[in-house]
């Protein structure tokens, strides 16, 4: 595909940006296998410094029982999705309101399994994006292709419409609350993952086209991750490209060992 560079150099651009590390939990634990996971979670960070921010992002029935847990820890609590509206005959949404009262500070939104199983738009992604914005919740805005679109060379024509059209309207002032999760659909929980090269070209990509929208600094300064099978075994070395900032983690995340290993 392209060829897309970034004119800062590694060390500058971990300077720069924080590597952030956020586990989406899916429709897994309840309340008893909340306390076990962030319980562990704990233990293991005990004593330890890890140069990365955490965030868990668990289901709804245990967002309280979380915020309980995380009290006085340094790791971040996210939601899966939410609704745009305020209040109303939403049945089963939740609202931004509803996010903040139980100490959310981030929400995954427009993730590729929304996208395909509930049948989000583009346009609907970006209501709920600002909508997080202006209800100070930090939006984790995910983006990426399919097996597919991949093999027919579309790539960069779907991430270059996600993030036109998920973004659009947005201030370089927003964008300082806003994390990019770049997941290619093919690897989420399938056990194939992109390779660092790949990933880096897409990164790059995304960069490139936050440059257009936003300004170079606040270009820089967005935090890219990647999602799609990460575990500890691969995640240095996708880490370690310029830029892919942290990691949007599925299934590795649902074990403490392994979710902060991701980090280390």
């Amino acid at each position: 595909m392209g060829n897309f560079k970034v004119e800062k150099t590694k060390n500058s651009r971990r300077m720069m940006r924080t590597k952030v590390i956020a586990g989406n939990w899916k429709m897994n634990n309840d309340i008893n296998g909340t306390i076990e996971l962030i319980s562990g979670i704990k233990s293991i960070l005990a004593g330890k410094k890890i140069d990365a921010k955490l965030i868990v992002c668990p289901p709804f029935t245990s967002l309280e029982t979380a915020k309980e847990l995380l009290k006085g820890s340094d790791v971040g609590l996210g939601a899966q999705n939410m609704y745009f509206e305020e209040n109303g005959a939403f049945t089963g949404e939740i609202s931004a309101a509803m996010l903040k009262s139980v100490g959310c500070e981030y929400v995954i939104l427009g993730h590729s399994e929304r996208r395909t199983i509930f049948g989000e738009t583009d346009e609907l992604i970006n209501k709920k994006v600002k909508k997080a914005l202006v209800s100070q919740l930090k939006p984790i805005f995910c983006i990426g292709e399919t097996l597919e679109e991949r093999e027919s060379g579309t790539t960069f024509d779907v991430i270059k419409r996600q993030i036109h059209a998920g973004l659009s309207g947005l201030s370089d002032s927003d964008m300082k609350a806003v994390i990019i999760a770049y997941e290619p659909v093919w690897a989420i929980g399938t056990g194939k993952v992109a390779s660092p090269a790949q990933a880096q070209e897409v990164h790059a990509f995304i960069r490139s086209e936050l440059v257009k929208l936003f300004g170079a600094v606040s270009a820089e300064n967005t935090v890219i991750q990647y999602g799609g099978s990460v575990k500890p075994d691969n995640a240095r070395e996708l880490l370690g490209q310029p830029d892919i900032d942290g990691a949007l983690v599925g299934g590795a995340c649902l074990k403490a060992e392994s979710f902060v290993g991701i980090a280390e």
